[in-house]
């Protein structure tokens, strides 16, 4: 076993996510526990992190699958009535554009090795620090009405049918945006990495978790399996 890893789920406190009943969602999900702050952390130029925004096509040489710009995502996040399109397109689409026309920039280790793998995967992935967040957690269709904060000049998202994962205070991420509330930091130390993906598509999705788990490991970084219980 990778020494990275903690795969009997007992490493920090155990996490658990209710995931309502859907008929196209399949949720990856771990924890990372970092040894050092993520603002004291940094990776080589040669990581295949790095590799993201220095030659992204090398980065796709290297994950286990060829990236399928085809997973259904969309089709995904219309269930609910929500319209992934324009600026509510999912964040994979989103990467693919900003790194093909090389202007996706590195935030921390925890946000480039997850933006690595969606870019790679074509799978949306959420990056949350636990430490700002509070069981229980469940993901589940956001109500109407529902809108958030995303960034740090105040700008909300209407979520509204959208699948959001969410804590006691509400949505926190989704394959589109991330509130603003429980993102990573300079001083984070455990996050929670949701894999968004698609019930035709396990194998795939596996793979990719496996993957994205390597990457974090050979940092020296913990990660520990997730429980999802399915409604």
């Amino acid at each position: 076993m990778n020494a990275g890893r903690d795969d009997s789920g007992d490493h920090g406190a155990a996490i658990r996510i209710a995931v309502a009943a859907h008929p196209d969602l399949r949720l990856g999900a771990f924890t990372s526990t970092f040894a050092v702050p993520l603002g004291e952390l940094a990776v080589t130029e040669t990581s295949p992190i790095s590799v993201l925004f220095s030659d992204p096509d090398a980065l796709l040489a290297q994950a286990p699958d060829a990236r399928d710009d085809e997973l259904p995502v969309r089709d995904l996040l219309r269930h609910g009535g929500y319209k992934p399109t324009g600026r509510g397109k999912p964040s994979a689409e989103y990467l693919a554009k900003a790194a093909g026309d090389g202007k996706l920039n590195t935030i921390n280790v925890a946000v480039d090795a997850a933006n690595a793998v969606s870019f790679a995967s074509g799978f949306p992935i959420s990056v949350v620090d636990l430490g700002r967040l509070r069981p229980p957690f469940h993901v589940a269709l956001a109500e109407p009405g529902t809108e958030y904060v995303f960034n740090p000049s105040g700008q909300t998202i209407d979520a509204s049918g959208l699948l959001c994962f969410s804590d006691v205070e509400g949505p926190s991420a989704n394959a589109v945006k991330d509130a603003q509330r429980s993102k990573t930091g300079a001083t984070t130390t455990r996050t929670l990495s949701l894999l968004w993906g698609t019930t035709g598509h396990p194998e795939r999705l596996a793979r990719a978790q496996a993957w994205y788990r390597e990457l974090l490991e050979e940092l020296g970084v913990q990660t520990s399996p997730v429980d999802v219980e399915t409604a």
